[in-house]
């Protein structure tokens, strides 16, 4: 149980830096959404060059978060040794991914639709690479159980950026998509300079064959990671090329990426879970009570994601006010996609079968099974029903790779989750958001947040009972 009191503390206090951090992120959509009007397709733009980086990073990180934690605990090793081992690869791929893109920088631009403006590709290529060399430190913060330096260096970026958006948007009114990058490049490479009091604390040694064994147990992760990415990215990524009418492709694309901004409430929980879980379960994977802790955090990660999507669709008619009313239409994706990131998380909670038994080509072989679902689903679908197709495909991929890692894993490493209770909350939740979607609409705002209230506070009571919360 001390383990588990851990996992709550590590994960409030990573959940702080998560959730204030995406809700003061948050407060940039309805200024992007303002200053950046429906029509003018720029949203998109941004949306679409940001899906791009994601993946992009996941490539250049090259799966070594993971693999830090899983050499680092290995009582043969020295963690800064692992450090500097992984740290060498990231920055040898960053390396070469710039002068790649800087090379060729006209073809590149040409080919994904921005021959006008290559400076955007450019600016975000340096973002990328900047945050690829940031990733392995931030990991061995909380490999060291320093959750504090970790969340004041990522709010330090989240007050720079908004308060760089604040002077660029509304102080000098520069309302173009170029400064939205620009800024992002400024913040990155400021928090950047941070992290050099904590790289000269590091005994720096690299060590070839150490690094043979990280590449081996990385590279599936990669692929994992790759395939995961692009079960977030590939609709954003994928929209402009399929949907038929080019010139509306990314004011659609706009709409859909800020609304679903609202929903990514359910990945700002998911992160915060996986910062403090991932390092918690590498340390017990040889305790006694292992797959106890395991089905245990699955059961409590289940209650509170479900807790959640109540939350955001029962404040809905409050929330739709982050983004300009002009993107309104597109707020019907908001409880698919939500579902999509409880499948995500469930399918996350599942994958450390396979990561504590060094066979993550199961990770890999899943998500490229889901990933392949997806594009099918987004390929078909976007021609005739447009973002409404990203959405469902996401829940189609994310539930295949989930379905699979699920019944796979219960073969080779049965763990006995609390399917039974899992189940009923699902069930209890489905009907309370029924529910909610019952009050008529011509109701004022304040008689459905009332309504909504009540629910989600009747769901938080039957979690308080049924849990014994009361009796601890």
């Amino acid at each position: 149980m001390a383990s588990l009191k851990s996992l709550f503390k590590d994960t409030a206090i990573y959940g702080l830096s998560s959730i204030v951090g995406r809700f003061l992120n948050y407060l940039l959509v309805p200024l992007y959404t303002h200053y950046m009007p429906k029509a003018s397709g720029d949203y998109g733009v941004n949306t679409n060059i940001y899906a791009y980086t994601a993946l992009i990073f996941v490539i250049l990180t090259f799966g070594m978060e993971t693999t830090l934690f899983r050499f680092a605990n290995d009582e043969h090793e020295k963690p800064d040794t692992v450090f500097s081992t992984g740290f060498a690869i990231v920055g040898s791929l960053s390396a070469l991914f710039l002068l790649l893109v800087f090379g060729f920088i006209t073809p590149i631009s040409g080919y994904l639709g921005y021959a006008a403006h290559p400076e955007y590709l450019l600016m975000m290529a340096s973002v990328v690479a900047l945050d690829a060399l940031q990733a392995l430190p931030f990991s061995f913060l909380r490999f060291q159980h320093r959750p504090i330096r970790f969340m004041s260096l990522k709010m330090l970026f989240i007050f720079l950026n908004i308060g760089f958006n604040l002077v660029f948007f509304v102080l000098l009114g520069k309302t173009a998509v170029y400064y939205v990058f620009l800024i992002n490049l400024l913040c990155t490479g400021f928090v950047t300079f941070f992290f050099i009091p904590d790289l000269f604390k590091i005994h720096w040694n690299f060590d070839g064959k150490l690094l043979r064994r990280m590449l081996s147990y990385s590279w599936p992760i990669l692929v994992l990671g790759v395939m995961g990415i692009l079960n977030q990215v590939a609709d954003k990524i994928l929209f402009p090329k399929v949907y038929p009418d080019e010139s509306q492709a990314n004011v659609e694309l706009g709409v859909y990426g800020s609304c679903v901004k609202i929903a990514m409430i359910m990945a700002m929980i998911t992160q915060a879970f996986r910062y403090a879980y991932e390092p918690i379960v590498f340390a017990k994977s040889k305790d006694a009570d292992k797959n106890e802790y395991y089905a245990l955090g699955m059961k409590y990660f289940v209650i509170f994601t479900l807790l959640a999507f109540l939350g955001v669709m029962g404040w809905l008619p409050l929330l739709r006010y982050m983004i300009g009313s002009d993107y309104w239409e597109g707020l019907r994706v908001i409880p698919i996609v939500m579902v999509a990131e409880i499948m995500m998380g469930i399918y996350f909670n599942l994958s450390f079968w396979y990561k504590l038994i060094d066979k993550t080509i199961y990770g890999a072989l899943f998500s490229l099974a889901g990933c392949l679902v997806l594009f099918a689903v987004n390929i078909w679908g976007i021609p005739h029903y447009s973002y409404m197709a990203c959405a469902w495909g996401g829940v189609a991929g994310y539930g295949t790779a989930m379905l699979l890692s699920y019944f796979v894993g219960q073969r080779l490493n049965p763990i006995s989750y609390p399917l039974r209770a899992m189940a009923a909350y699902t069930v209890i939740a489905a009907l309370f958001y029924g529910a909610m979607t019952l009050v008529p609409k011509t109701w004022p705002m304040y008689c459905h947040l009332a309504v909504s209230t009540l629910l989600i506070l009747l769901y938080a009571a039957i979690i308080y009972k049924k849990e014994g919360f009361a009796r601890r």
